[in-house]
């Protein structure tokens, strides 16, 4: 039987519809005043303003407004954190996204959790992984909820498999992980040092190649009918997972790209469109 391609470019693409939809009602309902993503670049770097653009790109085509914030790369973690705080006040911004990573004399962490909960739609902060951790009320981290949206989409039956998770990152491989608990898979979470690593992959139902390095997981160590998703992207196309290895093993696998990167962004987009709403309901 083929492997099954979980085509996020094409579950994002039926999504942005519905959000269009949902947009349009918002507006009407709100003075015509559409939701509002908050973007921050501090610096420079080619590939982040790529990002930013993409997302911004992505409000424009549901209906969203986007605000770009660009700060110099000489930026303080003060001067940083005085500008979130402006976004937090602003009612008409529901949406704050700082941009990963930021120059080394900011310190990422404590600005990740000056963002407000309810505007925490990229969900960086510590609170918001608690909060979803626990499985309260909060916008999950955009690249694992991502993935969550993606396998459903898929009816990728979660519950009671052994899940492997290949990486540990704040803002991937652990809240991926916590997330595949809460759909009560059985989760194993592996990273770079891990020791025998092939023999732990080999044992997972659903793989997830979250580490950072191409073609870190070799496809001799994915067994036959296995789920694989990977979230890496690098030169050449390339994943963290030798797909060319397991396109005929693999029951469904994400290709690289056009699998998980779209659903990156088509999340943080519905997290912002749900806290327009939510903002609209409390009048907040």
């Amino acid at each position: 039987m083929p492997s099954i391609i979980l085509d996020g470019k094409a579950l994002a693409q039926q999504s942005e519809a519905e959000f269009a939809q949902r947009v349009s009602k918002l507006k009407a309902s709100n003075q015509d005043r559409p939701p509002i993503l908050a973007t921050i670049l501090v610096g420079a770097d080619p590939a982040s303003a790529t990002y930013v653009r993409m997302k911004q790109n992505a409000c424009k085509r549901v209906g969203m407004d986007s605000v770009a914030v660009e700060l110099p790369a000489s930026t303080t973690t003060e001067q940083l954190l005085a500008k979130i705080n402006e976004l937090n006040a602003n009612p008409d911004c529901h949406g704050i996204l700082l941009q990963h990573p930021v120059p080394e004399q900011i310190d990422e962490r404590l600005c990740f959790d000056a963002i407000e909960l309810r505007k925490d739609v990229d969900g960086v902060t510590c609170l918001g992984f608690g909060r979803m951790a626990m499985t309260e009320s909060a916008y999950g981290s955009a690249t694992p909820q991502g993935i969550i949206r993606l396998l459903s989409a898929y009816d990728i039956a979660l519950e009671g498999k052994h899940a492997v998770v290949v990486g540990r990152s704040p803002i991937l491989g652990k809240p991926m992980a916590m997330m595949l608990l809460n759909e009560n898979a059985t989760v194993t979470i592996c990273h770079s040092r891990t020791r025998n690593l092939p023999e732990l992959v080999k044992q997972a139902d659903i793989v997830v190649g979250a580490v950072g390095k191409p073609e870190f997981i070799q496809g001799e160590w994915i067994k036959d009918n296995a789920v694989v998703v990977d979230a890496g992207f690098h030169p050449g196309g390339l994943g963290d997972t030798e797909l060319s290895a397991i396109t005929d093993r693999a029951s469904a696998y994400t290709p690289v790209p056009g699998g998980v990167g779209p659903m990156t962004i088509n999340t943080l987009i519905m997290q912002t469109l749900e806290a327009a709403e939510a903002a609209q309901s409390t009048g907040r």
